[in-house]
């Protein structure tokens, strides 16, 4: 997130079109937090780009910005019933079945159990990767069952404990997919147990830490939504949609990148 942020502001800095740009932090993933960030937005505010649970209340809280006359795309994790131009990131879905079909080939047949990190399910994103990797798994992959699947609202602290847990109860645990954050307590747990046999480690999104995880042989492939070009297309949509008389943009997902420790790319 902090990379996506950083990207929007550079890159709106250097568009004419864009007078200034803005980043809200938020104090949690609520409605409630969603609230009070909306109720600093400047009343010139012409467009928004929100990160956001889909929850009624959030919609609600959307449905209100829209109509006073705000722009708006969800970013990353959509809420498709809310009233947005656009929504800019990687189809969710399609990514967890990807994650699954590089579980499954990366075990080559072997039978066994995976254990799976889930940040939050009241984001849309991460349900339906959880959602996608199951699928695949199903009908590809029935010899690998998900034993261990747990929120864990993205704190390091709590997929470090849920992974001790997991190769404590599972010695030959195969695999372990984090389908949101919590990478970094996934990674010091699979260090410090140190199992026998490594369990293929699948997670999202290319930072600093992730690239490191790659190197040190953690962390097997990091499926990527490209922050860089989320950051641009959401400042292109939202300048689109603010000029449109429609309401509404054609659809087009990010493709997501699979980086491997050979093919990390230059910061």
């Amino acid at each position: 997130m902090q990379d996506l942020a950083k990207h929007i502001e550079d890159y709106a800095s250097r568009l004419p079109l864009v007078a200034s740009c803005r980043i809200h932090n938020l104090a949690g993933i609520s409605p409630n937090a969603l609230r009070t960030a909306a109720e600093r937005l400047s009343l010139r505010a012409n467009g928004v780009g929100v990160i956001a649970v889909d929850h009624p209340r959030t919609r609600n809280i959307l449905r209100d910005m829209v109509e006073a006359g705000i722009r708006l795309v969800t970013l990353v994790s959509d809420i498709p019933a809310a009233p947005r131009s656009a929504y800019v990131g990687i189809d969710n879905r399609v990514a967890g079945r990807t994650a699954a079909l590089l579980m499954g080939r990366f075990l080559g047949g072997r039978e066994g159990q995976l254990a799976m990190v889930v940040g939050s399910r009241s984001y849309r994103g991460h349900e339906e990767r959880e959602m996608g990797f199951r699928s695949v798994l199903g009908e590809e992959f029935p010899n690998l069952t998900v034993s261990s699947a747990v929120e864990i609202n993205d704190e390091p602290d709590a997929s470090y404990a849920e992974t001790m847990k997991a190769l404590h109860n599972e010695p030959e645990l195969l695999g372990n997919y984090c389908a949101g954050a919590g990478r970094s307590g996934i990674a010091k747990a699979i260090r410090e147990a140190r199992p026998n046999r490594k369990p293929v480690f699948i997670c999202h999104d290319l930072t600093r830490e992730t690239r490191g995880y790659l190197v040190d042989d953690l962390a097997d492939v990091v499926i990527d939504q490209n922050a860089r070009l989320i950051a641009e297309q959401s400042v292109i949509q939202l300048l689109g949609s603010i000029a449109s008389s429609a309401p509404y943009l054609t659809r087009k997902f990010i493709e997501p990148r699979l980086i491997f420790r050979e093919n990390v790319p230059v910061q």
